[in-house]
């Protein structure tokens, strides 16, 4: 099953897209006219696609902070489902915490990846309004989170890893999501996440923000995709804190130094997957393939670690974070 439309092609554009969304449209126009008229406009179709392509590379290659921010919230941008369904074999969704609902903003199941059965949970989004109201616009409740743990508890007993697929706005602040226990829940995540046997590979695939994020991103390796973002508080809820307005969005997420290759250089992350010319909205297959060899490759090196020693280093990991050592 294969739940992202692969053929279809984006159609919005973001605003430093546009220059290269209006010669796009050019070089379509031109192979219309060539095909409707009989014209060999060969030569000038080359040369404007090499246009395109350098000015691609330079747009995408010197993107701000606040720009990949909004390259990981395109709404073409492939959620986890659709990683889940391009990269295994069988997958089956496990649905409920056992205690008060099934929560449609945090899925997970099994699924085979090259003959071995893996533990899949992410965060999921929806793609049109009903969609996106009943996966909550992938912020999950304190059930969500229980069947987190409810999941990966079932895989170490029978052994199979974990990977999990980060993607969200935050966890659900609602006054009822609190009654519930929120913060007990995203606490007992992290607590029991430390001591899994089993190992554990995060990957922030959109939006990571917040303590949402954390809850199900404490692993034996976390990696980012290029064009994702991770940090405490979204840029427009620190712009509203900081100035009490959302106008300095793009100042804030300077600051914030969020994206995969800020956190790489600050040590909180292990890996950046990279994703193809344009974001990984442009070509899924191609990003679905990064995201399995990236997965099928730190598997075999935790494979190779005894399960006490990856408890040790996790907690170590996680333990050296903002520690200043003079």
């Amino acid at each position: 099953m294969l739940i992202f439309n692969l053929s279809k092609i984006t159609k919005m554009v973001l605003e430093f897209e546009k220059p290269i969304a209006d010669l796009e449209q050019k070089l379509q126009e031109m192979k219309d006219l060539a095909k409707g008229r009989n014209i060999d406009l060969t030569s000038d179709i080359e040369s404007l696609e090499e246009k395109i392509l350098a000015l691609k590379k330079e747009t995408f290659q010197n993107l701000t902070r606040w720009q990949r921010v909004q390259l990981s919230r395109h709404a073409d941008r492939p959620y986890a489902l659709d990683y889940i369904y391009e990269i295994t074999n069988d997958f089956i969704e496990l649905h409920g915490d056992r205690t008060v609902a099934d929560d449609k903003a945090m899925v997970g199941g099994l699924g085979d990846i090259d003959g071995r059965s893996v533990m899949f949970i992410g965060q999921q989004k929806g793609r049109n309004t009903k969609q996106r109201q009943m996966r909550n616009f992938g912020m999950a409740n304190p059930e969500g989170y229980r069947k987190a743990l409810r999941l990966m508890k079932m895989a170490e007993k029978f052994g199979k890893p974990i990977v999990t697929l980060i993607d969200t706005p935050g966890a659900f602040p609602g006054l009822e999501a609190e009654e519930r226990g929120q913060g007990e829940a995203i606490a007992r995540n992290l607590k029991e996440m430390f001591m899994l046997k089993v190992p554990v590979i995060c990957i922030i695939i959109g939006e990571g923000a917040s303590g949402g994020a954390l809850g199900i991103a404490i692993g034996d390796r976390v990696m980012m995709l290029e064009n994702s973002w991770y940090s405490v508080i979204s840029p427009e809820n620190c712009s509203t804190i900081l100035w009490r307005s959302w106008d300095y969005k793009e100042q804030a997420a300077e600051s914030l130094k969020l994206t995969a290759v800020d956190m790489k250089g600050n040590g909180l992350i292990d890996d950046i997957i990279p994703e193809p010319l344009g974001g990984a909205h442009r070509d899924m297959k191609k990003m679905a393939l990064n995201l399995k060899e990236a997965l099928v490759k730190a598997l075999k090196e935790l494979d190779k670690v005894k399960p006490e020693k990856r408890i040790e280093q996790r907690i170590d990991k996680f333990c050296s974070m903002g520690v200043v050592v003079e």
